[in-house]
């Protein structure tokens, strides 16, 4: 096979004459870039699959606490006007989203510096949630903090009122988002920097989407009831009748229990990340994990975890409720 040499391409040398490059001959530029591209490509893809797979890996293991700050989230936006609803979870959505353009670059530069600052952090958020969840609790056995509640939203600005609870919600949504991502950074320790930013970002920009769309929909239920109630009157449908009166029936149900499940998260959540943060606590919850097991079997094993990080929780939250209002009696003194 010959070759012929490419005629545009020009040299000068040193004595100032004009040659021909022989080595470049026609075609071979050509297939030299196209073998480069096709390498870009597959290293493109085996970039996208390897963050696929961690971020599917990272899915699994953040699904818990998904589930706590979907109950949570939904919970926030209660006692809110049925015409306020979506624009208060589209605020806190963006509020979440700015707390995951914070925490995703902070993560990667602690670890990277400071590892060492990462559990003492997540614990400070830990008794926070407890904090959060014992309050609740108070407010519901005694009362009177809720009718005081009340009589402010009566006296105040509604306005004011939705940014008290836009701001709370979000609060609560940098620590179980940071929980998140801790977790995120945790399953992809081993990988390399690019890497951990883009499943940590992924993972960031999916869990958002996904929570807050879920609230939306969950709030915005008996909505959903109502309409199609009002097209099985137009059109005499009996199928949309029914779904329409189940949703208009479910939905208060459903926001009450999300109510209760949302502190019931606060104390799972807070609870597990001190027992995860202080050994001594670890090795008690695993000691009565085997006990229990012993006694009842695989039930036990389920079941302890979840009544020790709970229980936890109540008495961590208790413990710091007490501390705050003998530090609110020392400075009104």
């Amino acid at each position: 096979m010959s070759y012929k040499p490419n005629k545009e391409k020009l040299t000068v040398g040193e004595n100032g004459r004009i040659s021909y490059v022989d080595s470049v001959f026609n075609g071979q530029g050509t297939t030299m870039a196209g073998t480069n591209l096709l390498t870009l490509l597959d290293d493109i893809t085996t970039l996208l699959d390897d963050i696929a797979t961690m971020s599917k890996v990272a899915t699994k293991k953040t699904a818990g606490v998904l589930g706590d700050d979907l109950a949570l989230n939904a919970q926030q936006v209660t006692g809110v006007t049925a015409d306020r609803e979506l624009p208060v979870v589209w605020a806190v959505a963006k509020g979440s989203f700015i707390n995951k353009a914070i925490l995703v670059p902070a993560a990667l530069l602690i670890s990277v510096w400071l590892p060492w600052l990462i559990t003492p952090l997540l614990m400070v958020g830990g008794l926070f949630l407890c904090f959060e969840g014992a309050e609740k609790i108070i407010e519901k056995l005694f009362g009177h903090a809720q009718q005081e509640d009340e009589g402010v939203v009566e006296q105040q600005d509604l306005q004011e009122y939705e940014k008290q609870k836009i701001k709370g919600a979000i609060r609560t949504d940098f620590i179980l988002s940071a929980e998140i991502i801790v977790i995120t950074l945790g399953t992809v320790a081993g990988a390399t920097l690019v890497n951990q930013a883009l499943v940590l970002s992924v993972i960031a920009i999916i869990m958002t989407i996904g929570v807050y769309g879920l609230v939306a929909g969950i709030v915005k239920l008996d909505d959903a009831g109502l309409y199609l109630l009002q097209k099985a009157q137009q059109s005499g449908g009996k199928f949309k009748e029914l779904v329409g009166k189940f949703l208009l029936a479910a939905a208060p149900k459903l926001m009450r229990f999300l109510a209760f499940a949302g502190t019931v998260a606060m104390f799972l959540v807070g609870g597990g990340i001190l027992v995860h943060g202080i050994p001594v606590l670890h090795h008690v919850k695993q000691g009565s994990i085997e006990f229990v097991t012993d006694l009842v079997g695989k039930t036990g094993e389920l079941a302890t975890p979840i009544i020790f990080d709970g229980l936890l929780g109540v008495l961590a939250g208790g413990i710091v409720v007490l501390m705050m209002e003998l530090w609110r009696r020392i400075l009104r003194k």
